[in-house]
């Protein structure tokens, strides 16, 4: 059936890429890891990221770049969103013109406020050929064909619809979308609020709370999401509501664990990744959409608090008091000015 480029080795990426050698395709990997590649290749296994999955000979590694893009259909980018740009960078001269490319990272980035797929489009060329994944994917289920669904968007329908067919399966439903600064900005925020999630959990409350900080980080997703040029009814599904729902209320959730056990319990960022091996891309969301927010004046309160705990160390137990000492307003605000503005 062909050969499909995975640039990064993670659980994601290693989901992926055996939700596409179990269709047929040949897959080969990209991994940093020279002891990673001769793991997949010898042992078909990634005890790193997914312990628990037997991996299909159609999967191999390398560490080569120019290797995994040889003759591919297609390349599926699946790197951490914070080392993205630089991963391109290495990958664009063996990237050919057209080549179909699909984000699965989630994040903004930091000092430029890019999209992932403005930066990919920036580096690249030909943004047409761009399209974005995302939705309430937990790569621990993927991998075992639990039943799941996801959203490709592109700004190009040929482009969102040739991903769409790529991914789908029995239990991998796909659909399509042109709204991928919806999309993507939708994907970013969810890892902020599933971490405020996280924290409200191990700081002792329940599930009105959480139900309570869920709702209103989709009313923040909205207004951002809308003030960026989205629209906001892509909030509602697979990449709203979907995976925010999924990633805040999932123990398989790095976001959530990472607030739930590290921050409530006076534990960082650092004590977490050096635990896990595994980056939070929440945290780094949360430090990266406020060139967004201070750009189009978006009221993101949940955004900030996680932000304040995160990087500058504040109190959990603080941010609570602020949150709740807010002043009272209508429930839904923010995103009738900002359709205004833009008409």
């Amino acid at each position: 059936m062909g050969k499909i480029a995975i640039i990064g080795s993670g659980s994601w990426g290693t989901a992926l890429a055996q939700l596409l050698a179990c269709k047929g395709f040949d897959v080969v990997m990209w991994t940093r890891r020279l002891e990673l590649a001769d793991e997949v290749n010898v042992r078909h296994t990634n005890q790193t990221y997914l312990a628990d999955a037997s991996l299909d000979v159609r999967i191999r590694a390398t560490t080569a770049l120019s290797e995994v893009l040889e003759g591919a259909l297609a390349a599926v980018f699946v790197t951490p969103s914070r080392f993205l740009r630089a991963t391109v960078e290495a990958a664009a001269p063996f990237v050919p013109a057209q080549l179909p490319v699909v984000i699965c990272s989630k994040g903004v980035e930091g000092e430029s406020g890019l999209l992932a797929s403005q930066m990919m489009a920036e580096v690249l060329g030909y943004a047409a050929r761009i399209a974005v994944l995302s939705g309430p994917t937990h790569a621990e289920e993927v991998v075992h064909g639990v039943p799941s669904g996801a959203v490709c968007a592109s700004q190009d329908v040929a482009t969102a619809t040739f991903f769409r067919d790529l991914f789908a399966t029995d239990t991998f439903r796909t659909y399509t979308s042109e709204d991928i600064v919806g999309v993507e900005l939708c994907a970013a925020f969810k890892n902020v609020i599933a971490i405020a999630v996280g924290v409200s959990y191990g700081m002792g409350y329940g599930d009105n709370t959480a139900a309570m900080i869920v709702t209103r980080g989709l009313a923040e997703m909205s207004r951002m999401v809308v003030a960026c040029g989205g629209t906001a009814l892509t909030c509602m599904g697979l990449a709203g509501a979907g995976d925010m729902v999924v990633t805040c209320m999932s123990q398989h959730s790095r976001n959530r664990r990472f607030g739930q056990y590290y921050l409530a319990q006076g534990k960082t960022l650092a004590d977490f990744e050096s635990d896990t091996h595994m980056v939070v891309e929440g945290a780094q969301a949360a430090r990266s959409l406020r060139v967004l927010q201070e750009r189009h004046g978006v009221d993101l309160p949940l955004t900030d608090a996680v932000r304040k705990i995160v990087w500058e160390g504040s109190d959990p137990a603080l941010e609570a008091r602020v949150l709740v000492d807010r002043p009272l307003k209508d429930e839904i605000y923010g995103m009738e000015s900002y359709s205004q503005a833009k008409a």
